[in-house]
């Protein structure tokens, strides 16, 4: 008698694989490209960047049109920029005298005299965002196996 198909035992099945990351990219910006930049529902493939500026502006999700259009026009009033947190406020407040102080010293204080405290406070972000950038692209291109041995 012919044996059927269906009476052999089966193998059993190598479990599939699991999902691939995608290169250079951390689980959490794999959450925040699948979840509403707005209301944190599921995102549907609606997206929005400020000014279609990739590389300066990050990439925000939406889970529907009513969410993107939201988005998009809070975005838009903000230019695209974060707003700073209280921490970050604050260290700025805390930074003017020191940067006073370098002032005095340099003997530049007269030019900086007239200014409002919002003007200093642009400088004083102008040279921070600098030098976090800076250290970010020096990051970016050290190899970590230059580094020397440690004995």
């Amino acid at each position: 008698m012919a044996r059927r198909r269906w009476a052999r035992p089966r193998e059993p099945r190598a479990p599939a694989p699991g999902p691939v990351p995608l290169p250079g990219c951390t689980p959490a910006d794999q959450v925040r490209r699948l979840t509403c930049a707005l209301c944190g529902r599921e995102a549907k493939g609606f997206g929005y960047v400020h000014e279609l500026r990739l590389g300066v502006h990050p990439k925000l999700s939406f889970c529907s049109m009513r969410c993107c259009d939201a988005g998009s026009a809070l975005a838009r009033r903000r230019g695209g920029v974060i707003d700073k947190t209280p921490m970050e406020e604050r260290a700025i407040r805390e930074a003017r005298r020191s940067f006073a102080e370098v002032l005095q010293e340099l003997g530049l204080l007269a030019p900086f005299h007239d200014r409002s405290a919002a003007e200093i406070d642009r400088i004083i972000e102008a040279c921070v965002d600098g030098f976090q950038a800076s250290m970010q692209r020096q990051a970016a291109e050290r190899d970590p196996l230059d580094d020397p041995l440690p004995f």
